[in-house]
């Protein structure tokens, strides 16, 4: 049974595991510390008794006091609970009788062994001989001194506080020199990863990089004022940059397209400009380049933006030479110009070609209307109406003058003794009248009955003039409508307007050099960061 020590303030035998502590983080030994502590186990002397030499601590020599006296004294050193538990276990390893922990330790100092030594957990089982005979070769306290040696050792003892100082002092410099290598490998890696590669961009850019002379632009696209005012939305989005959007996106997307490209080429010699020798071989384009290389330089190079806000298209083309970097961009300012006109020329030169087919159709059926009317004229009475109302007035006039006749007539007959001469008058006229009456009645009956009737003759004509007078609105309507869609052709066109004109500058715009140097640096510290992490990650998975 074993009993619990007595705590106290400064324990002596707790500095030889944060000693063993030290070796475990560094990995090795520290030589120094090694033989403070076998010193201090050979002359340290125990709490409350005298300095002993190692010769008094030699197990050959027998100790007057008895196993009951060691006993006692390995209790005054004020052993922990750990270190007792430790002999206990290397005691049972060795195989030897121990009645308590205390009787470990003084058993084990007695067969020359150290029963604090630290050892493998593995090796507190002895399997055979062969691992019991093993432990001769470990270093076992208390160590007799050889005999020979004029050397004895020290008489000064080391306080337990400075001896736990020197420790200390031990492993802070074991994990100064630990830090100081993780350091300087950390270091080693960031000059290969970062700071190499770093440099090397920066004396790119700062060296090698051919300048590039860049010249902005600005211009927008306009509609044509309304003169004859819009209606609906369109009255209201008129004069505003949402009635050019569509045209406006189109013309950047044809500026930034392959088409412009080759166009460009033909026309100013795109590639031959960055073909050239003085280009850096980063920027160069090959002289036999495709046309797939070339455009991704000019997508590079020629940067197009719209801000829908404003209306605005603005462009920046980037060249070695001021001076072409300007010839290019008045170029493609005239690209556009053309693009922007043929974007409404076909909708205005359709609109204005169905009005004009339209007019035509119109006239060529007033022409007809015309010429049948004409025709119908030409083969029956010029006014068969005409006639039919004297007819008609003239049996009128007769029928009236026949009244009268009669009634003169009767008049004469009334008296006792008429005229004969002048009843034989009256008479004489009312035939004739009726006579007269009698033809006019037969003209008039021949003039509305009959294929050839003036009736008939008459409908004809009516229904003539009815068509000449619908073809006179229909081209009346087709000439209103050709003015509409011309003055709708006119409010449709599109004017491209140059608000910033395209100047050659002095001072090269690219590359940026600090600003990229920057950049390349943070992006290499980004990738590095992440390979770490990833590779910090892994190792840990794996580990566990």
């Amino acid at each position: 049974m074993t009993t619990k020590p007595r705590a106290k303030k400064f324990r002596i035998r707790r500095s030889e595991p944060i000693a063993d502590a030290a070796q475990d983080i560094s990995g090795a030994p520290a030589p120094e510390a090694a033989e403070a502590r076998a010193q201090m186990k050979m002359v340290l002397p125990q709490k409350g008794a005298a300095p002993q030499t190692p010769h008094a601590q030699d197990p050959a020599q027998p100790t007057p006091q008895g196993a009951d006296a060691e006993i006692d004294a390995i209790k005054r050193e004020g052993l922990t609970g750990r270190q007792l538990r430790l002999a206990r276990r290397v005691a049972q390893k060795n195989e030897l009788p121990a009645t308590s922990d205390y009787d470990a330790v003084r058993v084990l100092r007695k067969a020359g062994i150290d029963p604090f030594q630290r050892t493998n957990m593995l090796d507190m089982i002895p399997s055979n001989k062969a691992e019991k005979s093993a432990a001769v070769g470990r270093i076992q306290l208390p160590q007799t001194a050889p005999v020979g040696k004029a050397g004895l050792p020290s008489t000064e003892t080391v306080s337990p506080s400075e001896m736990r100082a020197m420790e200390i002092g031990e492993i802070q410099k074991d994990i100064a020199r630990r830090r100081r290598r993780r350091l300087l490998l950390l270091l080693a890696r960031l000059s290969a990863f970062v700071f190499l590669p770093t440099i090397f961009a920066g004396w790119y850019f700062y060296a090698v990089a051919t300048p590039m002379y860049s010249t902005k632009s600005e211009f927008l696209i306009l509609q044509a004022d309304a003169t004859g005012g819009g209606s609906g939305i369109g009255g209201l989005l008129s004069g505003t940059q949402f009635a050019t959007n569509q045209d406006s996106i189109a013309t950047q997307s044809y500026l930034a397209s392959k088409d412009a490209m080759l166009r460009l080429d033909s026309d100013e010699g795109f590639k031959s400009t960055f073909s050239q020798p003085e280009v850096d071989p980063v920027q160069r384009l090959d002289v036999d380049a495709s046309n797939e290389k070339a455009y991704k330089l000019y997508k590079k190079y020629v940067k197009i933006g719209y801000d829908p806000t404003e209306g605005v298209i603005r462009m920046e083309i980037a060249t070695p030479d001021p001076q072409t970097s300007a010839r290019f961009a008045e170029a493609l300012i005239g690209y556009a110009e053309q693009r922007v006109d043929d974007l409404s020329q076909r909708k205005r030169e359709d609109q204005l070609k169905d009005a004009r087919f339209s007019l035509e159709q119109a006239k060529a059926e007033r022409r007809e209307a015309q010429a049948a009317m004409v025709a119908l004229q030409e083969t029956t009475i010029l006014d068969p109406e005409g006639v039919i109302a004297s007819l008609r007035q003239q049996i009128s006039n007769v029928q009236i003058q026949l009244q009268e006749k009669e009634l003169q007539l009767a008049a004469l007959e009334d008296n006792a003794r008429p005229n004969q001469a002048r009843v034989d008058g009256v008479r004489g006229d009312i035939r004739r009248l009726n006579t007269l009456l009698a033809r006019l009645q037969s003209e008039m009956t021949e003039a509305t009955q009959g294929e050839t009737s003036l009736a008939q003759q008459t409908a004809q004509i009516q229904m003539a003039q009815a068509d000449l007078a619908t073809a006179d609105l229909l081209m009346q309507s087709a000439l209103q409508t050709l003015k509409q869609t011309e003055l709708e052709a006119n409010r449709q066109v599109r004017y491209l307007t140059t608000s910033v004109v395209p100047v050659a500058s002095q001072d090269p715009s690219y590359p940026r050099k600090f600003e990229n140097t920057i950049l390349a640096f943070l992006i290499f510290s980004g990738i590095y960061l992440m390979i770490s992490l990833t590779a910090s990650i892994l190792r840990e998975q794996v580990s566990s």
